[in-house]
């Protein structure tokens, strides 16, 4: 019988744990239940994947960068991948911009709803954090994106995801350094690099054997620990626009891929959607980056030169769902509360919140700290602050998880432009968690 394919795995696991964790929120000790033994599986599968992500950057970005023999080829590579990544994003920004100026979602908020959201959530920890992280960017100097770059400890880096900009810089560093001292010289720290980056995607494969499991456990965690069904309601016009809007985003991306790339939008999806719905689950690029690595390489066919730099550096800066986002949200606020937002205002979200993308990490919660900034940008009062993100809070975490989808997405769709553009978009060559089984049993 031929085995079900990994998507459609992934996609009945989601479904079972919805179902499932609806079915625990009608029984006194179901909450408690998934979150003692059901939740802790999906806690694991993300680790797992955290676990790998340093180490698969550190690999394929080295290999990628020796193989390429040459150093002007990495300047097309990085050029190239910086500038469409700064296009996509306003592309996002501005399509959510236009979508919430259109619907208005906001006008339709009552005072009894504002004022029912903001008793819930104005002290609520999740949204005192965000706007204490906020504050703490805001104070930093206009070249502090460069600083925070620039590592100085490598090994202090490795061992945090959250310092994923100085793993970049310094893998770029040592494989640059690499080609300068030349082939000969280079081969034995080449090989072992090699190596290490051939275990590292095996551990991949071996990880996304468990992934069905572990979407099961995600989702019913998420299900149990959701928000009052009432609110939901109450801002499902804007959550509405907020998807919408993602939708478009990944119609952009099917022309681009087609147009550009030559390749059928639909087809590009399916390779993906392994990857797609795993961003969905744990609503983390960063997560989701050993993932979108393999996907991109092997059943998509993008050369691993051009894959190893524009994947990781997109888990960093470029978000385009989230700062699609931050359009919409920050418009929202300002017509739910009656503050202004004159079409300068507005052009101020785009510039702000493109800035914001690139310094933000790639964890789950990240975009309402870059809301806060994007706030402040416009002038909102500063007193309000809370209030307008406890009337977004309830919907955050639901819409992260879509957001971080067209994230990834977008990730996916540069990787493939910048590899047509310099000519490294070959035929996919997929490896298995079992090839070599036969040589050590």
């Amino acid at each position: 019988m031929k085995k079900l394919e990994l998507h459609w795995q992934i996609l009945i696991g989601m479904v079972l744990g919805l179902l499932f964790g609806f079915g625990m929120t009608y029984t006194d000790w179901g909450k408690e239940f998934v979150t003692d033994w059901i939740s802790p599986l999906g806690t694991i599968f993300i680790k797992l994947l955290k676990l790998i992500a340093i180490p698969l950057i550190l690999a394929s970005l080295i290999k990628g960068i020796s193989d390429l023999k040459d150093i002007s080829k990495f300047r097309n590579i990085g050029l190239r991948t910086i500038v469409i990544y700064i296009g996509t994003t306003t592309v996002a920004i501005v399509l959510g911009l236009v979508l919430v100026n259109v619907m208005q979602p906001g006008d339709g908020i009552s005072e009894e709803t504002i004022d029912k959201l903001t008793s819930t959530y104005v002290n609520d920890s999740g949204v005192t954090s965000k706007m204490e992280e906020a504050s703490r960017q805001k104070e930093s100097g206009p070249l502090s994106f460069l600083e925070d770059m620039v590592p100085d400890n490598a090994f202090a880096a490795l061992g945090n995801n959250q310092l994923m900009l100085q793993v970049i810089f310094f893998t770029i560093f040592m494989g640059i350094s690499m080609l300068l001292i030349g082939e000969e010289k280079a081969k034995p720290l080449k090989r072992i690099f090699d190596s290490l980056n051939d275990v590292v995607l095996k551990m991949v494969d071996l990880i996304m054997l468990i992934a069905p499991v572990a979407v099961f456990a995600l989702l019913a965690s998420v299900v149990v620990s959701s928000s009052d069904p009432e609110i939901l309601l109450a801002l499902l016009k804007y959550a509405g626009v907020v998807i919408l809007g993602l939708l478009l985003m990944i119609v952009f991306y099917c022309i681009l891929v087609s147009v550009y790339a030559k390749k059928n939008p639909l087809w590009f999806l399916k390779q993906l959607s392994p990857a797609q719905l795993l961003a969905f689950s744990t609503s983390s690029s960063a997560a989701t980056l050993p993932v979108t690595m393999e996907r991109v390489e092997e059943h998509i066919g993008v050369d691993k030169e051009v894959s190893s730099f524009v994947l990781p550096v997109g888990a960093t800066i470029n978000m385009d769902g989230t700062s699609l986002y931050q359009g919409v949200a920050a418009v929202f606020i300002a017509q739910a509360l009656s503050f202004d937002l004159p079409l300068s205002a507005q052009l101020t979200i785009v510039l702000t919140a493109l800035l914001a993308s690139i310094g933000t990490a790639a964890v789950p919660g990240a975009g309402m700290v870059m809301l806060v900034i994007v706030l402040e940008s416009v002038g909102f009062p500063a007193d309000k602050y809370a209030i307008g993100l406890a009337l977004i809070f309830a919907v955050d975490r639901p819409l992260d998880m879509f957001r971080t989808v067209i994230n990834i997405t977008g990730d996916a769709t540069v990787s493939m432009v910048v590899a047509k553009s310099v000519g490294k978009l070959g035929k996919p060559h997929v490896r298995n968690w079992d090839d070599h089984l036969d040589e050590v049993k």
